[in-house]
């Protein structure tokens, strides 16, 4: 089951994305429930502790703004796959602030949105996946989203994500389980593209002020990984 909100301050707005949702699960067969939600601080009085699994968010709403809601609900939930939906195209780098999936222009055109639904499944299930970390002290199950970049010394390697988890495994084991949103920097380093900021010729910036350094020949490899990401 597969528990959707539709937050838009347009009551019509809201009944015409209803319809192409339940039409998209019609044809790709899963179960869904549907929310609707008028603003963002409805959404946030009523669902706070039962929130969706794919968010679509109108940004242009009375009172709180979409952009703002989903700052709010990122700070405690990192699982849920937002979708914007907005008359204009100037909100794209802020929707990458929140890590949202994909943002989808009005009038929403339904093969557009049963893409990105597809992508919101599949999605939802990588961001289930975990690693198993066996550590000298302990045992973690990690989930693979939280993880910044992976960095080997010796015969160590490091997985850094909220706290840092450092085992003796060969670096290609741990690669043979990530997915694609991770890239093999150079001998030493995996760096997971949703956490990259900025990129030089020289080095790979990550959120929270870390970096990487890149190898001679490494920064095309990269960007084209980062553009791919992002289609």
């Amino acid at each position: 089951m597969l528990n959707f909100t539709l937050c838009d301050d347009s009551a019509a707005e809201r009944e015409y994305i209803k319809a192409l949702v339940f039409e998209w699960s019609k044809r790709s067969g899963a179960e869904i429930s549907v929310r609707e939600c008028p603003s963002a601080e409805a959404l946030l009085f009523e669902y706070e502790d039962n929130l969706p699994d794919i968010l679509l968010l109108d940004i242009e709403m009375s009172g709180m703004s979409g952009v703002e809601l989903a700052k709010k609900l990122r700070l405690d939930n990192k699982l849920m796959q937002i979708i914007f939906i907005t008359a204009y195209s100037d909100y794209i780098v802020e929707g990458y602030d929140v890590a949202a999936l994909h943002y989808l222009l009005k009038p929403v055109d339904s093969a557009k949105l049963f893409s990105v639904l597809d992508r919101a499944v599949e999605k939802i299930a990588d961001d289930g996946r975990k690693l198993l970390l066996e550590t000298p002290d302990e045992t973690v199950l990690l989930p693979i989203y939280e993880i910044s970049h992976i960095e080997v010394i010796k015969n160590y390697v490091t997985v850094h994500a909220s706290r840092d988890y450092t085992l003796k495994k060969p670096l290609k084991e741990i690669e043979a389980e990530l997915d694609e949103r991770f890239i093999r920097v150079g001998r030493s380093y995996i760096v997971n593209l949703g956490f990259i900021t900025r990129v030089t010729k020289t080095e790979v910036y990550l959120k929270g002020g870390e970096s990487v350094p890149l190898p001679r020949g490494g920064y095309e490899k990269v960007n084209r990984a980062i553009i791919s990401m992002k289609k």
